[in-house]
């Protein structure tokens, strides 16, 4: 994982809706993170940030999101607060530092501004949400890892020898 990469990444998803911080919550911050890096990985042949995305309740969440949030909050680049919307509680990022868009190749910047207007704009909490729940994540347990290269499964049926290659390619990513 590129940790400084994924945190500046963090930084400009937060910073991307400035204007309207109670358009991006803690939901819709995970799900345009776990959607750049698979369509990275499947545009591109790989991930931005090689960061770990696991298996939670309401979808996939990077690994290491709150230590990351913690250290942007920690180095004043942003506050991130609770507030209610719609009768339920959710978080707001409020950006104190501007950010680069220097740290993504021209690719990689296309595809995470894709993301971010279809998460935001075409998308509530729950319908992005419900969307991330694949036939990958229905299968996971929660607080699994979900690969990248999961982006090209398609449903049918596991047989022995697709879960022996599946755990030697998980061993290789964990290398």
């Amino acid at each position: 994982m590129n940790q400084d990469k994924f945190k500046t990444l963090v930084h400009y998803v937060c910073s991307s809706r400035g204007h309207a911080p109670d358009s991006l919550g803690a939901v819709k911050l995970n799900k345009i993170l776990w959607l750049a890096e698979r369509s990275a990985f499947y545009r591109l042949g790989k991930p931005i940030t090689h960061t770990r995305y696991i298996k939670r309740e309401f979808g996939p969440v990077p690994a290491r999101i709150l230590p990351v949030l913690r250290e942007l909050e920690d180095e004043g680049a942003i506050s991130v607060r609770d507030a209610l919307h719609f009768g339920k509680r959710k978080k707001e990022y409020i950006v104190h530092v501007p950010v680069s868009e220097d740290f993504l190749s021209r690719e990689e910047l296309e595809i995470v501004r894709s993301v971010i207007r279809y998460v935001c704009d075409e998308h509530t909490a729950k319908s992005v949400s419900d969307a991330s729940h694949d036939h990958i994540w229905k299968v996971a347990e929660d607080g699994e890892l979900i690969p990248h290269f999961t982006v090209f499964a398609k449903p049918g049926k596991i047989t022995e020898e697709h879960r022996k290659w599946a755990h030697e390619q998980l061993e290789y990513e964990l290398a």
